[in-house]
């Protein structure tokens, strides 16, 4: 296994004199300026090339040039032939392919399998840019076009399907994503450490296939590698009726600092390791049980065919996601494997600050001229502080991609960046959208012991308690907050990235400064759900967090003397979620006089935990043995319409949907005119609109709906018109 090696450690490939690109070239006119007659790689991107940090492509491109590299960019290329992958030239190192800062699926469909007609990364929001699975279409194009060039995939949509996975799409369990793409690495995660390695080593002279051993990184091999010893999953986590044997894991929900396998080597993780003392001979350090340890997995042929086995295989991989204790992994497809080397080492803060302190230019290229690119115009003024997130929540990715440890930046780098927004964004006003990241309030915030967190292994440190060894001290937050408040030209400093208020509550300072400071009268936070079914599978807790965070937010905005609310943010159709959970939460919605504009039916994302319990229907949150969790799942068309129309219980459109299920469910009280009351009952409009037996509903010539549904939704438009356009009519959260 590679050695961790400090991220500009390396000499620059083409020696320190060599200058950074006023953006990264994207046509050989742009080449020829710089003097360049190739470039070294040559990325290929979904999205356009804006070159801000928020973008991913323009991170990697400009973390590649600072390495002294020459780096191209072939942003969302024409995919129906080679031809516009070559239009940059061949690459002396390799391609490096990823389909932006999307999967190209989700960003493609909604959650009901819906064709998009938008694109937030594209110029003039346009649709339709890129392919579906883009990851694939192009490098199997970079291979047309350069068949010796090497080819290396990355980015969120090949990190989530580095093994065999479920695809929502296709309904069926598909192979890791580096067999179809026919490439020769895949990076997962974020990519600097190991993609700066991979770079160099190829720089160096080394062939791709003698890259196998880079951290963060999977490949294809036909055998372990060499010195490798291995472990079968079902020795880890057991899977269907047998006879119970000692988990190396220790207990079912997986702890900091008890594994039975660390005490069986020796370590005592309460206290320093004490090294025997000898006369004459020095004993080699001990090896720790995880090193030069790999864990076999049931092979693709399997998990694709056998439920339990998927289930089980997700809950292995989730468990070896820790960096300081990782193994690797190795699944079978057909007579290959896919072998995963352990996660890279998170970065330093001082790297991190590296990284964001590159010479972005902050703007789109210039190629697009005055075109509008809605992803850019978001974040054009945001500043991300941190990455990663220890929330585990099950149908969220960011853990599994950015991995649990928090790596922050710097106070002074943030407000350097700040500053740079102020002089360099065109048309700044002095006010910053956001200050956060995956998670606003997690800046800084680690396990307080370095023992417990390398050997770690819990999907998460806040559920279902916040960890006795996990920092809550958020301080640090509130420093940043006041610095940049009080650097001259900015007016104000918006808080946009969702907090996670059970932490928040641990802080009442923090909620204080926030609140006070940093709300621009609305601030979301996300609940989920109110009922315990939905959300002990998505690892979120109970709303006492949310009542006792509620009572602080009114609290010190009345002492601000502001009128501020809260947005919730909920999902429908999650695993483990019934009708009458819906049912019981559309209820707390009512009684709080919420309505909600925009509501997200559950999306089933490749590699979540939710989308394995959504697959198999069983509980891969605990240990899978013989009497396995059943989980109640949404998966019909009929009922996830329904789940989406019980959050907007406000909406005459659902109300026939409602009042049906209602009168099924033996729960009629809940139609009528009191405050218990979910749904009105029936109008005479509504009933006067109805087919008579045997007769049908007429369409309308102009819009060709259904009048029913029509006279439904205009009257809506009345009353949302005469209302206002608020996710809620009144209340404060």
């Amino acid at each position: 296994m590679s050695a961790e090696r400090g991220l500009f450690s390396y000499p620059k490939y083409r020696g320190d004199n060599f200058k950074s690109a006023p953006f990264l070239p994207m046509s050989k006119a742009e080449m020829a300026k710089l003097g360049w007659d190739q470039c070294d790689i040559i990325l290929v991107v979904g999205d356009a090339y804006v070159d801000h940090p928020s973008f991913g492509m323009a991170v990697v491109g400009r973390m590649l040039e600072s390495q002294g590299f020459r780096v191209g960019i072939i942003a969302q290329p024409d995919w129906n032939s080679k031809d516009d992958f070559m239009r940059l030239g061949k690459p002396k190192l390799f391609f490096g392919v990823s389909a932006g800062n999307m999967d190209s699926m989700i960003n493609r469909y909604t959650a009901d399998k819906k064709l998009r007609h938008d694109d937030a990364y594209t110029p003039n929001n346009e649709g339709g840019k890129r392919p579906d699975r883009a990851v694939i279409v192009y490098s199997q194009r970079c291979k047309e076009a350069f068949k010796d060039v090497p080819v290396v995939i990355g980015g969120i949509e090949a990190s989530l399907r580095r093994i065999a996975h479920y695809d929502y799409w296709q309904e069926k369990v598909r192979r890791s994503i580096i067999f179809d793409a026919k490439a020769e690495l895949l990076i997962y995660g974020n990519a600097e450490r190991p993609l700066v390695e991979v770079a160099h080593r190829l720089a160096a002279g080394e062939a791709i296939s003698t890259l196998q051993d880079i951290r963060g990184t999977a490949v294809i091999r036909k055998e372990p590698l060499p010195d490798w010893r291995g472990v079968d999953s079902t020795a880890i986590d057991k899977v269907g009726k047998i006879d119970p044997v000692p988990n190396p894991y220790g207990a079912d929900d997986v702890g900091c600092s008890s594994y039975s396998e660390f005490a069986q080597a020796g370590i005592d993780l309460s206290k320093p390791a004490e090294v025997e003392a000898k006369p004459i001979l020095v004993q080699p350090p001990r090896q720790k049980p995880w090193e030069k340890t790999y864990v076999k997995l049931p092979a693709f042929e399997q998990v694709s065919v056998n439920k339990p086995l998927y289930a089980h295989a997700s809950r292995i991989l989730h468990q070896e996601t820790n960096p300081g204790c990782a193994r690797a992994i190795m699944q079978r497809h057909g007579d290959r494997s896919v072998w995963l080397n352990p996660p890279a080492f998170p970065l330093t803060t001082e790297e991190m600050d590296g990284v964001f302190g590159l010479p972005y230019q902050r703007v789109p290229h210039p190629v697009y001229g005055k075109a509008k690119i809605p992803a850019y115009d978001m974040i054009k003024t945001s500043v991300n502080i941190m990455r990663g997130c220890f929330g585990g929540c099950s149908f969220c990715s960011i853990t599994e991609h950015e991995g649990r440890i928090i790596q922050s930046r710097s106070q002074e780098s943030i407000l350097r960046e700040i500053e740079e927004i102020r002089d360099k964004v065109p048309g700044f006003t002095g006010v910053i959208s956001d200050l956060g990241g995956p998670t606003a309030n997690m800046y800084r915030l680690r396990c307080k012991n370095p023992k417990a967190e390398q050997t770690c292994r819990r999907p998460s440190c806040v559920y279902p308690t916040i960890c006795e060894h996990m920092d809550t001290d958020q301080s640090p937050t509130v420093d940043l907050y006041r610095a940049a408040r009080k650097l001259p030209g900015v007016k104000k400093v918006l808080v946009a990235s969702g907090v996670r208020y059970d932490l928040a509550v641990e802080d009442p300072n923090y909620v204080r400064e926030l609140v006070q400071h940093h709300v621009g009268g609305y601030l979301k936070i996300a609940p989920e759900h109110t009922e315990d079914g939905p959300l002990s599978k998505m690892m979120k807790p109970g709303m006492g967090a949310y009542d006792k965070f509620k009572a602080m937010f009114d609290k010190y905005s009345r002492e601000a003397g502001k009128e501020q609310y809260l947005i919730p943010y909920f999902i429908s159709a999650h695993p483990g979620t019934t009708d009458l959970d819906m049912i019981n939460l559309a209820l707390w919605l009512k009684e709080r006089d919420f309505r909600l504009d925009q509501v997200q039916n559950f999306y089933p994302s490749p590699m979540a935990n939710a989308t394995t319990i959504y697959h198999t229907e069983l509980n891969s949150l605990k240990n899978l043995k013989g009497n396995t969790e059943s989980v109640p799942v949404p998966k019909g068309e009929r009922q996830r319409r329904l789940h989406k129309a019980l959050l907007r219980y406000h909406d005459p459109a659902g109300w026939p949907m409602i009042r049906e299920a209602l009168q099924k469910m033996g729960l009629s009280k809940l139609i009528g005119k009191g405050k218990q009351c979910l749904v009105p009952e029936e109008t005479r409009d509504e009933k006067n609109l109805k087919p008579k037996a045997g007769g049908k509903i007429a369409v309308t010539k102009h819009t060709g709906m259904n009048p029913v549904k029509e006279a439904l939704i205009r009257k809506q438009q009345q009353i949302s018109k005469s209302s206002g356009q608020a996710s809620f009519k009144k209340g404060k959260g």
